[in-house]
């Protein structure tokens, strides 16, 4: 199964090479054809049906601590109080689908926002936790990016019994055992490491859960994730740090939302939910009951 991480690899890693600077964004951009028209149910619900009925469905990944999970029938998560503070700004219920990550973003959204599932399920009216890049924005026309509320980085967790003088470096995995998820951005990372030095101490595991796991059992002297998902699976005896990456042009990304084309006026209305969030302190402690570092996004 494609987890989040790896969808959003796949992103990153297309992105990095593409120029970034304002006067060539979307340059060389071929626009697409228009998706056909298509029932109400698989375009989503405009801000006036949502407020009408007096309610909004988001679309979260499932099995995503901290972001997004089940725990006794109900959805959690940060994604989750992102998604009811949205919620309570506009006055309506907040109601969530959790869903699993396809092969690619591109996959998700179509999925979950601008088309629908080939079997079973229908589009959301928000989809949560979605990188931004605006390249990326530049080639998927069928939806409107926006919301930014957080930008995450790539960092390193340890046993500190291990490093008690020093806190791990890329460097040091020329030697020392380092968990990562499989095929996610720290796996590529460490993987093209010049002359692939570290290639005999990274130990793959399917989730991020698994290799915060394996490190506290000992089975690895460090783990490299995402710094949220670090956090959460921290033990005593375990720390994290963000060292600087080398040659790293992906080590931070921010993290969205995603609205159909059609529902602009939704859009503005959720980056303004989004925007109050922010200026409040109410996403900053969000992050903070779940015990996790926030950093606000450079987009804003």
């Amino acid at each position: 199964m494609t987890t989040p991480l790896r969808a959003v690899a796949a992103v990153l890693a297309i992105c990095a090479g593409l120029p970034v600077l304002a006067q060539t964004r979307c340059a060389d951009h071929v626009p697409q054809a228009r998706p056909q028209n298509a029932s109400r149910d698989f375009v989503g619900a405009d801000l006036d049906t949502i407020q009408e009925r007096g309610w909004i469905e988001f679309a979260a990944y499932e099995d995503f601590p901290p972001w997004s999970w089940e725990e006794g029938g109900k959805a959690r998560g940060v994604d989750v109080e992102i998604g009811r503070l949205i919620a309570e700004e506009l006055g309506v219920e907040a109601r969530f689908t959790l869903v699993v990550a396809g092969e690619n973003l591109d996959a998700d959204l179509r999925n979950w926002v601008w088309k629908g599932p080939v079997v079973g399920g229908r589009v959301a009216n928000v989809m949560l936790h979605v990188p931004y890049d605006s390249n990326f924005a530049c080639r998927v026309e069928q939806v409107v990016f926006t919301g930014q509320y957080h930008e995450e980085q790539v960092a390193i967790a340890y046993r500190e019994a291990a490093y008690p003088d020093e806190k791990p470096v890329p460097a040091y995995f020329r030697f020392d055992t380092v968990a990562v998820e499989n095929d996610s951005i720290a796996d590529f990372y460490l993987t093209s490491f010049p002359g692939g030095q570290l290639a005999g101490s990274i130990r793959r595991y399917p989730t991020m859960q698994a290799a915060m796991a394996g490190l506290t059992q000992g089975d690895t002297m460090a783990a490299m994730g995402p710094l949220a998902q670090l956090e959460h699976g921290v033990e005593a005896g375990v720390a994290v740090h963000t060292p600087p990456l080398p040659g790293f042009s992906v080590g931070k990304w921010t993290i969205g939302l995603a609205v159909h084309f059609s529902h602009r006026p939704l859009a503005y209305a959720v980056d303004d939910a989004i925007a109050a969030g922010l200026q409040d302190g109410r996403i900053a402690e969000i992050f903070n009951r779940y015990g996790l570092t926030f950093t606000p996004p450079a987009l804003r």
